[in-house]
């Protein structure tokens, strides 16, 4: 079966607007191809969601542009200047690097089965549900008093760790790490932030390794692959701008509810043998 264009950009709305929010990318794009009737299983399929997901990077390279400059020019001048290497831009740029390490070992080492057993329905609903507690947990625990310039390199190794749990599709990638942040006494803007600047090196990185199996297949054209990329950039451009406006004010508990509901419906479906699970 080949990915329509139609198919192409449902996906890449999808993938945008899911991408950063705290409600599992992976998950809502499994359930949206086995809505459409895709086979959530094909390694092929697998492969396009991962390919899409450059656009949502992109428009994080694009919105936070004058951040990454900054603190990739911080960094370059911190390797030949011990002055330079007191700024924080330069110590920051290494905890986004040390964060970003810890998913790029587990997500090659799991990649079967990640691509595999966890693709099934039943773990998507089993991981919304479950991560909604935690997610919970961590808003009623977290005192935030602690804010960008208060993150030390421990931080972001923990944060990275906690990354790898959004290989399980329903985690979601940003709920793991705007959680874990809170967790540890960040503030939610901050943590915010942060879950952004991991996600580049870790998104890009995936969709670049899943690119030949996905430019390869006969069931992705490459007009889906483009089409699909940028609909994921322009939409989580807005995504973005959005979720930075809202954590500034609101708690995660709206998103909460939301993947509890989503979860029950799933299982709903499934016990009823309306949906299957893989």
């Amino acid at each position: 079966m080949e990915i329509e264009i139609w198919q192409a950009i449902v996906l890449g709305i999808v993938e945008g607007i899911t991408e950063f929010l705290p409600i599992s990318s992976t998950g809502h794009l499994t359930i949206t191809e086995k809505l459409m009737g895709l086979p959530i299983d094909d390694p092929a399929v697998t492969a396009f969601t991962a390919v899409i997901q450059i656009g949502a990077i992109a428009a994080v390279l694009v919105y936070f542009f004058k951040d990454i400059t900054r603190l990739a020019g911080a960094w370059f001048k911190g390797l030949f200047s011990a002055e330079a290497r007191q700024i924080f831009d330069y110590k920051f740029a290494w905890y986004v690097i040390a964060g970003s390490i810890p998913i790029g070992i587990v997500g090659f080492l799991a990649k079967d089965w990640i691509t595999g057993p966890l693709r099934s329905m039943w773990f998507v609903a089993g991981a919304l549900i479950v991560w909604s507690g935690v997610m919970a947990f961590a808003e009623y625990a977290a005192t935030q008093t602690r804010g960008e310039k208060q993150l030390r390199l421990v931080d972001t190794i923990v944060i990275g760790f906690a990354q790898c749990l959004a290989l399980i599709p329903g985690v979601s990638r940003s709920g793991a790490t705007i959680t874990t942040g809170l967790l540890r006494d960040i503030d939610r803007v901050t943590a915010t932030r942060l879950s952004f600047f991991l996600g580049v090196p870790a998104l890009v990185a995936a969709g670049i390794y899943e690119l030949p199996e996905a430019v390869g297949s006969p069931a992705v054209s490459n007009a889906a692959l483009i089409v699909g990329t940028v609909v994921s950039f322009l939409v989580a451009y807005a995504s973005i701008a959005w979720l930075l406006k809202f954590v500034a004010h609101h708690s995660l508990m709206a998103f909460v509810w939301y993947r509890v509901i989503l979860g029950g419906a799933i299982i709903a479906l499934l016990a009823t043998n309306t949906i299957s699970a893989t």
